[in-house]
């Protein structure tokens, strides 16, 4: 894609997301790791919070190119973070913690669900990912993954069919269902954990199948995004969210 273009492109998605620009964060070096860019500390009760990044927006190239990774977590995830917590104080939410949010998700408005899913799934996703992944998962998660899916490999074809067929914008997840492991998948930013999913249970690994999450670099090949996001699963955070 042509320089001019993709910064037309970044322009015009903004715009049709209603992203806002947090000041300072969007233009900050890549040599630097990313800071959370909003902060709840003045709201009162419950706010949901935007983690650090643990590496460096560059980090996970080739697979995720550092443009995408800029604009992803300082305007799409800033804004689900701002959008939610405005909403929690203007419509007088009392709930205490993000499991009890999500226990309630049916009894939400569509702007706290929405920004509440937002802003968790991306604390997920962002965690879900390292520059250097190993191959495969060990240990424990190995065998239930062997157990559940018959083999790794079956697992990351059955993963990647849910994500390359979730319709429209969504999540593909690997859960625990008492300890059974299950894939799913969402759509918007539904989560797994949410009252009146489908898709239920303990979440162990997601994938953003958003186009804002691929599109800079893989246009509409989300099927090649998928391939690629493979390199980067950060099957220890997996594991201890198995454990």
């Amino acid at each position: 894609m042509e320089p001019l273009k993709r910064r037309k492109f970044i322009s015009l998605g903004f715009a049709a997301a209603g992203v806002v620009t947090i000041g300072g964060i969007a233009g900050s070096p890549l040599n630097v790791l990313a800071a959370p860019v909003t902060e709840a500390s003045n709201l009162e009760g419950f706010a949901f919070k935007q983690n650090s990044l643990p590496y460096k927006y560059a980090a996970l190239e080739p697979s995720i190119d550092s443009m995408t990774m800029e604009i992803h977590y300082t305007k799409h995830h800033a804004a689900y973070i701002k959008n939610v917590n405005e909403a929690i104080k203007t419509e007088n939410l009392t709930y205490k913690t993000e499991k009890e949010f999500f226990a309630n998700a049916s009894k939400l408005s569509p702007k706290v669900r929405n920004n509440a899913g937002g802003a968790w799934n991306h604390n997920f996703f962002w965690a879900s990912m390292q520059p250097m992944s190993s191959a495969i998962p060990k240990g424990k998660l190995k065998a239930a993954i062997d157990k559940s899916f018959g083999s790794f490999d079956s697992f990351k074809e059955q993963f990647s069919k849910a994500a390359t067929g979730q319709f429209g914008s969504g999540w593909a997840w690997l859960i625990s269902d008492n300890g059974v492991l299950k894939i799913g998948g969402t759509p918007n930013q539904d989560n797994p954990l949410m009252d009146d999913v489908a898709t239920k249970g303990k979440p162990l690994l997601g994938l953003d199948v958003w186009e804002h999450a691929y599109y800079l670099k893989y246009q509409n090949k989300r099927a090649d995004y998928i391939a690629a996001w493979w390199n980067l699963v950060n099957w220890d955070e997996v594991a201890k969210r198995f454990s």
